[in-house]
């Protein structure tokens, strides 16, 4: 059986960090950060974009799954309404398929913290910190996920409970 690992959250919270460090912690790993499909200069929202972001998404995603040497796929994106998830879910052949979704949070001092560093490395533009804080109330809905807190905790000690938690998922199944 194959593990799509799906990591949801607002920018700053953690989950690109999180992603990588779950990646090298479960056997036969894949990893798309969903950024990699909507990577345009200057970045715009449109319906056209919109559409294809979720099919590029969606084709790499069944790509993987499709891949006999992949066994765990880690899929982290800012997916701010849970039918965005959902509608990812619903694309996909999923029968043989365990799914686990989890949204990272954190405070708004927490990310605006986060991402003024990236914004003096030089990764982000000054405007993200509103729009990511604003966000974040979005993230306190029913995701259909498990919720786990990254305030005061490094990308490997939250990858480590996302580790911990599927193993214990896949401890209960056998």
């Amino acid at each position: 059986m194959k593990r799509l690992i799906m990591i949801n959250g607002a920018m700053g919270v953690g989950k690109s960090a999180v992603s990588r460090h779950v990646q090298r912690l479960l056997p036969a790993c894949a990893l798309l950060d969903g950024d990699w499909c909507w990577n345009v200069h200057p970045f715009f929202v449109t319906e056209e974009s919109k559409w294809r972001v979720m099919d590029h998404i969606v084709t790499v995603l069944r790509g993987y799954l499709d891949c006999a040497d992949v066994k765990n796929i880690v899929f982290c994106w800012v997916m701010q309404r849970r039918e965005i998830a959902e509608n990812i879910l619903a694309s996909l052949p999923l029968g043989d398929v365990k799914v686990s979704r989890f949204t990272l949070t954190a405070s708004p001092e927490t990310v605006a913290a986060r991402l003024r560093g990236d914004i003096a490395a030089g990764l982000r533009d000054e405007d993200v910190i509103a729009r990511s804080v604003a966000y974040l109330p979005l993230y306190a809905q029913d995701m259909g996920s498990v919720k786990l807190a990254t305030d005061g905790l490094t990308a490997s000690e939250v990858a480590r409970e996302i580790a911990r938690i599927v193993q214990r998922e896949e401890n209960h199944e056998a």
